[in-house]
């Protein structure tokens, strides 16, 4: 695992220790990268389920102005910490030790751009927590998940995906790379 681009670019990143985590392979976040092109500059990120933090890391060495990485275990926080240490990218971070589904019931400080969902496999939590930020008020500015032209990115085995009924998301956007499939949503009402 390594930063591909950026001002970090080329360290090494740690993994979290033991069998807990499923990192992006650094060809599909190179892939997720490129789809997302000039977006990332200055955009606020929320990494839920954030592992490693790599993707999250990724994000601020290209740019983004903040990244708030969520995880519940002590390890991958543990790690994420280091990550930022190593990169030198931790002035752009905010790490929360909290179960992310509780993290989503409460009230964000701002909207984010992006929200990254890449939760453990085979458990149908990407669902819950892309439902989660669906209900969010889209139109108040308190409470609100998405910035205007903010997107939803999950990562999943493409055997967990499943069509979703959404009434404020809208999926734009599928790819599928070998045993890992990213899935692409915005905002219904999305501004052009």
């Amino acid at each position: 695992m390594r930063v591909i681009s950026g001002k970090a670019k080329g360290r090494r990143l740690k993994a979290v220790p033991g069998e807990t985590t499923r990192p992006i392979m650094d060809r599909v976040k190179e892939n997720l990268f490129n789809l997302l092109g000039n977006f990332v500059a200055g955009t606020r990120w929320l990494d839920l389920f954030a592992g490693t933090g790599q993707v999250g890391i990724e994000a601020l060495s290209r740019g983004a102005a903040e990244v708030v990485f969520v995880d519940n275990t002590r390890a991958a926080i543990q790690t994420i910490h280091a990550n930022l240490a190593i990169t030198g990218l931790a002035p752009g971070a905010r790490v929360v030790q909290m179960d992310a589904f509780r993290y989503l019931r409460g009230e964000p400080a701002a909207p984010f751009d992006l929200i990254y969902v890449a939760p453990p496999q085979y458990k149908g939590l990407w669902v819950d927590a892309v439902k989660i930020v669906d209900q969010r008020p889209l139109r108040q500015s308190i409470g609100r998940y998405l910035t205007p032209n903010g997107i939803v990115v999950v990562q999943i085995d493409p055997k967990e995906y499943v069509p979703l009924e959404l009434q404020s998301l809208a999926l734009y956007d599928l790819r599928r790379y070998g045993n890992t499939q990213l899935c692409f949503y915005e905002r219904a009402d999305r501004e052009e």
